[in-house]
């Protein structure tokens, strides 16, 4: 008897990153030849826009990046001067990130180009498949326990 074979290519969670990565990069280019960010940096950038002052481990579970990387892209914000550093009154071990004026700028740059990023990805697909890619994606979030904390967090 032979033994299974798994099609990496037809396997969900592959077809998933995959997919994710393709899309990524394909963001990538717009922060990148606008700014020079990283990804992680970006999307340093992004959380920080979006929430007001957050930590970096905070920062860290809404991007799900590893604490190295957000530790990084914040290093390389605070050096543009696009993200200042304030330290808890209560816990010192613990700072609080916030946009500067410049960071601010960034962000109100990216949102529109982000959006028509989004806006030109979704035309790409017809009303039923955009509904369906919606329904899908909200059926796995909700059925993953890590995925549906990530939901949760970025709607507080």
């Amino acid at each position: 008897m032979e033994p299974e074979i798994l099609e990496l290519e037809n396997f969900l969670p592959y077809r998933l990153y995959r997919l994710a990565d393709a899309v990524s990069r394909e963001f990538s280019g717009i922060y990148k030849d606008r700014h020079g960010l990283t990804r992680p940096e970006w999307r340093t950038l992004a959380g920080l826009g979006q929430h007001g002052t957050m930590t970096a481990t905070a920062l860290g579970e809404q991007s799900a990046m590893h604490k190295t990387k957000v530790s990084r892209a914040v290093a390389e914000l605070e050096r543009r001067r696009w993200l200042i550093r304030t330290a808890d009154e209560k816990d010192r071990r613990i700072e609080h990130l916030t946009l500067t004026a410049a960071g601010h700028a960034a962000y109100r740059e990216m949102v529109p180009l982000a959006k028509a990023f989004e806006r030109e990805l979704l035309a790409r697909l017809s009303a039923d498949e955009h509904a369906a890619v919606t329904s899908g994606l909200a059926a796995l979030e909700t059925s993953l326990p890590q995925a549906r904390l990530r939901v949760k967090s970025q709607t507080l």
